[in-house]
């Protein structure tokens, strides 16, 4: 008989917990403290471990690193009352199996035991090598504690090989990919591959940070160095010091902020602003983009040295469009974190769900899918998802290039194309701003509340030379 060991301060949720596993044909005991919970692993054999995030002497996550110490390859479940995804990424980089948001569902309670118990006894019949590479395989598959899908594709495939290629090297890589295509998951595979993987993963959007708040997010800054600088700041350079620090979006960054990345970058030293000290530090660099940068560079809007330094090596990410053999694994496995997530038990889509999915063009790639997937489990009410459930932009989806209409009565314009219109007022509004501006691209983007990235899109989109 398989034994789980509880840890929870609550002795009801404890009790109720061990009942619960009880009834299902486990052993169970419980205990109240991590003091207990150690205790009990050094006197008695256990197959899993549920444990608390809060307890009363120590937190889950430093329990977690304790039995990690001893017990390598005992499965470890946390559950907390505070769905944290800082939480639950730090449990799934200490090699936690999974993490249950509080209060637990017994279904997904059940299974989520069952699969870390299958995992436990294969690692236990696998030769130790065996077994330590199985658990860096299966913990580099999580990411932001949600589980990396590799697809049968040829060109997730593809993709898989040269993240397996780059890992291991200390290589710049620029990751290409439309917006929402998983270019952020790309990174976190290759740095779990890597030999930083136990030192930190620090993502920054750059396309959140603004001119004047982007030297001090990467390099820090000291207190008074500016206005609202009210204390010291550490940069995320100095907080991936050892790892791997990911840019997204790094076409977005201004051009007095590119000069001091690329020395940071070539020399392995940075200067928090304010400060008139040099601080070394050993970063590995991937940047996500979805715009050319080599074109950027040829336009003189990203420094050509800067975009030569990143090339090292360069993976594209293909949109879900092009991919259409995936799309059953990735609905798949949305649904399943939709039904732990909204605590449903939805089993499966309909026929018609499922070929809306293939005939779908998916602009927005993964992010979006994952987002209607969720939306239709929750509002499915029965065992199937129907198509009832899905956003009409699917089930309606508008035709990719305007329908000619035939003018009747005469051939004049036809003035009731609303796309159109609106396509055509957006071009002039777009070329009478850069004319006020004087084609100050920069000042231009941040008129229109647009980025800039946005903006050199629709220059390209309307034929507008700038």
């Amino acid at each position: 008989m398989q034994r789980i060991l509880i840890v929870d301060d609550d002795p009801s949720f404890g009790l109720m917990v061990k009942k619960f596993l009880e009834k299902k044909g486990f052993e169970a005991e419980e205990v109240l403290t991590a003091k207990s919970c150690l205790e009990k692993l050094k006197s008695n054999s256990f197959d899993l471990a549920l444990l608390d995030f809060r307890l009363p002497d120590m937190d889950g996550i430093e329990l977690l690193k304790e039995i990690r110490k001893e017990y390598l390859h005992l499965p470890v479940i946390l559950m907390t009352s505070y769905a944290n995804i800082r939480t639950a990424v730090k449990a799934i980089q200490l090699g936690a199996f999974e993490y249950l948001v509080k209060p637990i569902n017994p279904d997904e309670t059940l299974l989520l035991i069952k699969q870390a118990l299958e995992q436990g006894s294969k690692q236990t019949d696998a030769p130790a090598q065996q077994k330590q590479k199985t658990r860096t395989e299966e913990s580099s598959q999580k990411a932001g504690g949600i589980q990396f899908i590799q697809g049968t594709s040829k060109a997730s495939d593809e993709i898989m090989k040269y993240i397996d290629l780059v890992a291991p090297t200390q290589l710049s890589v620029i990751i290409l990919g439309e917006s929402g295509t998983g270019k952020e998951y790309v990174s976190r595979m290759i740095h779990q591959k890597s030999k930083r993987a136990s030192k930190p993963f620090v993502a920054i959007d750059c396309g959140a940070l603004s001119e004047e708040l982007a030297g001090s997010e990467l390099f820090g800054h000291l207190k008074g160095a500016f206005t609202g600088a009210v204390t010291d700041k550490t940069g995320q350079f100095q907080a991936a010091n050892g790892g791997t620090l990911f840019l997204d979006e790094i076409g977005n960054l201004s051009y007095e902020v590119q000069v001091k990345l690329l020395r940071a970058i070539q020399e392995g030293m940075v200067r928090k602003i304010g400060s008139n000290k040099d601080e070394a530090v050993d970063v590995r660099i991937i940047v996500a983009t979805n715009e050319d940068l080599s074109e950027a560079a040829q336009r003189g809007d990203f420094r050509e040295d800067l975009y030569h330094r990143l090339n090292e090596f360069k993976i594209k990410v293909p949109p879900l469009r092009n991919r259409k053999e995936d799309i059953h694994i990735f609905a798949s496995h949305f649904l399943e974190q939709s039904n732990r997530e909204l605590d449903k038990q939805v089993e499966g889509f309909s026929d018609e769900v499922e070929n809306y999915f293939m005939n779908y063009s998916w602009p927005g790639n993964l992010r979006e899918f994952k987002n209607i997937v969720r939306r239709a489990v929750l509002l499915t009410t029965s065992d199937m998802v129907q198509a009832e459930s899905l956003p009409e932009e699917i089930t309606q989806p508008a035709p990719d290039k305007k329908v000619e209409i035939e003018q009747v009565s005469s051939p004049t314009q036809n003035t009731s194309d609303l796309k159109e219109m609106i396509e055509k007022n957006e071009r002039e509004t777009i070329i009478k701003t850069l004319e006020q501006v004087k084609y100050n691209k920069s000042k231009a983007a941040r008129l229109l509340n647009i980025d800039r990235k946005t903006l050199y899109n629709k220059l390209k989109l309307y034929g507008i030379d700038a």
